[in-house]
Formats: structure tokens, sequence, C-alpha cells
């Protein structure tokens, strides 16, 4: 089986999209597959659409690509969506439009978590079939080995790390935690470490930033922290929170967006209304929930061998895919794709 990817992998710290590529084109190799980034060849048997915006350095083909492909080079190639965006994570007012009509070539789409499928968006246009597969981390890398969990003595040591710099990651809750640094009542309490990239001209007074880090250098840094906190606000489904927890950290999450789904039962939740007693209570339950983190199940091994499930499972299908596709049931939308963004 020949499947193509619409995504250029990059080299060192990216975001969580490169990260997933990277582990599914492995997984797929490993499982005997071959694995493509375009949609050069003729014989390609599934078709991972990454993002809409095909005009973007990161994506090698968007829906128009995939349209035209169908239409004069292979009729029989399945599509899988995954959608991984919503305009909800970063208040935007495009990006559930350009998602839903780019979801006219799928066959099948794959959200990265039930939140997002949920949201008023698909209901209005739903997928012509669907799945939730959540996203994993690599294990391999990111564990506990080395960690050592808070003793309860010294001030417990959080950390976060995102990629992007938007504000909607948590920095209503980051900045409160760099002012509760220089606060009497919590300065000998806690440290709060933050890895990535900030907001445009946003800096830390009391708290420490790190550049963004990457593979082993991202693990160690993380085990060198006793809690993981993750404030982002409407999180599609992000793999930071993943990260954090296979390398041993107690999860402190936010109750919005994906996070509950893949953070139950690993931490502590809280609101911004909460934030300071739920702090206590993660202070309170440490030593127990430090306890569970090694049952944490999101890990890559796991998400790729259900994207493998799927992949198989459609292409056993595919002639039955290929009889019912009407590309151009609907000449309007398939000439909005042909237009790129």
């Amino acid at each position: 089986m020949k499947v193509a990817i619409g995504y250029r992998l990059q080299p060192g710290p990216w975001g969580g999209g490169n990260r997933f590529v990277s582990a599914l084109s492995e997984a797929l190799v490993q499982a005997g597959h071959r694995v493509v980034f375009d949609l050069a060849d003729a014989d390609i048997d599934i078709i991972l659409l990454m993002d809409p915006r095909s005009r973007l350095s990161l994506f090698s083909f968007g829906a128009g690509g995939i349209l035209r492909y169908l239409t004069f080079r292979n009729p029989k190639a399945i599509v899988i969506h995954r959608v991984n965006e919503c305009d909800e994570r970063k208040r935007t007012r495009h990006m559930n439009k350009l998602l839903t009509r780019a979801n006219y070539c799928a066959d099948h789409t794959v959200f990265v978590g039930s939140w997002l499928r949920e949201l008023s968006a698909w209901q209005v246009t739903p997928p012509a079939e669907s799945s939730v597969i959540l996203n994993g981390a690599d294990a391999e890398i990111f564990n506990a080995r080395g960690f050592k969990p808070w003793n309860g003595k010294e001030p417990l040591k959080l950390v976060t790390h995102h990629w992007g710099g938007n504000w909607m990651k948590g920095f209503d809750i980051y900045t409160r935690l760099d002012a509760m640094l220089a606060d009497d009542a919590w300065k000998e309490r806690i440290r709060f470490t933050y890895v990535g990239n900030l907001p445009k001209g946003f800096r830390f007074r009391h708290a420490r930033h790190v550049a963004p880090l990457n593979g082993e250098a991202l693990a160690d840094e993380l085990r060198s922290h006793h809690a993981y906190i993750t404030a982002s606000i409407n999180e599609p489904g992000g793999n930071h929170q993943n990260e954090g927890a296979l390398c041993g950290l107690p999860l402190f999450y936010r109750e919005s967006g994906c996070l509950p789904e893949y953070c139950s039962g690993f931490g502590i939740a809280f609101s911004s209304e909460t934030f300071e007693t739920a702090l206590n209570q993660l202070i309170r339950d440490y030593g127990e929930l430090a306890g569970r983190m090694g049952a944490y199940p999101h890990t890559a091994e796991h998400m790729t061998a259900d994207w493998l499930k799927l992949v198989e499972t459609l292409f056993s299908r595919r002639d039955d895919y290929a009889k019912q596709r009407k590309v151009f049931r609907s000449p309007w939308l398939f000439t909005r794709n042909q237009i790129p963004f």
C-alpha cells in the first residue's frame, strides 16, 4: 500500500503535526507500506489531507490537488482528512469554513479529539464518515527514566511547553503563575518554567523561560520538573500534555477543549475560577497522582496502531468507496477547492 501524506517534515523543534507525521510515516514503513509526501505517483492508495491551507510551506497538497488527482489520475485512491484545528482555538473566523469546505474531498475524517468532532461547524456540515484517534507521544523519548517525583519539601516545579506563542495557549494562567512567584503565599511553594515561543512582546518577570526544545533535550527538561501544567483554551488535540505525562509528571490541566479527554484520571483539572484551589489539591494529592502516571495510555505506539488499523480497513473497501464517490456532486465546491489558501 502506498500512502501520500500532505506534509513536509521539518528538522529540529517544531509543532505537534511534525511529530505526528514522523511517527505515522515510520509506523507505515515498518508495517511494509510505502510513504510519499506529494501526489506525483499515479498508484497512490491512501491520501492523507493534513491541512486545507496548501499555500503554507508545511503542506505539500490541499483539497484542490486531491480532487484533481481523483478526477484525472487515480479515482480509486481513498482520502482521509485529519482534523486538528478550529476557529475556537485562536479566535479566528476562517478555519472552520476552510476545514468543512476541504472535507468535500474526504472519504473518511479523523478528528484528534471528541470535543473537536462535536463543534457546531461539523454538525452543520457533517463528514461522510468519521472517527476519533487521539494523539500520542513517542515513549522511546518521552518516558519516566530518570524522573524524580516531588518529595514534598522543596518547591513544586511546574512546567509547560508550546511551539505556538498564541495567547490562547494559556497565557492568562501563565501570567497569573508568574505573578504568584512573587507572592509571599506562593513564592516558596512553587516554581514555573515555560518552554517554547512566547507571544510577541511578552516577557515573564519571575518564571523561567527556555527556548523551544525537541526530542531528548525536551524530555530531559520536562523530567527535571515535578508536574505538568497546560492552560490551553479550546485545545483541539494537543500532544504537549502527552509528552509531559509520559515523562512521569502528573497533569494540571484546564477544563477546556480536548484536555479532559486526554488528561482525566491522571491529574487535577482547573478553571480560571478554581485555579488556586486546584493547585492546592495538586500539592495535596501529588503522591497518589504520581503513582498513576505509569499507566498513561496516549503513546505514539497506540496512536499509530489505530491509524494502521484504519488505513488497512479503508483500503480493503477501496472499490466500494470508488463506486460511491461523486467528485462532481457539487460543482461549486469542486471549483471552490481549486482556489488555494
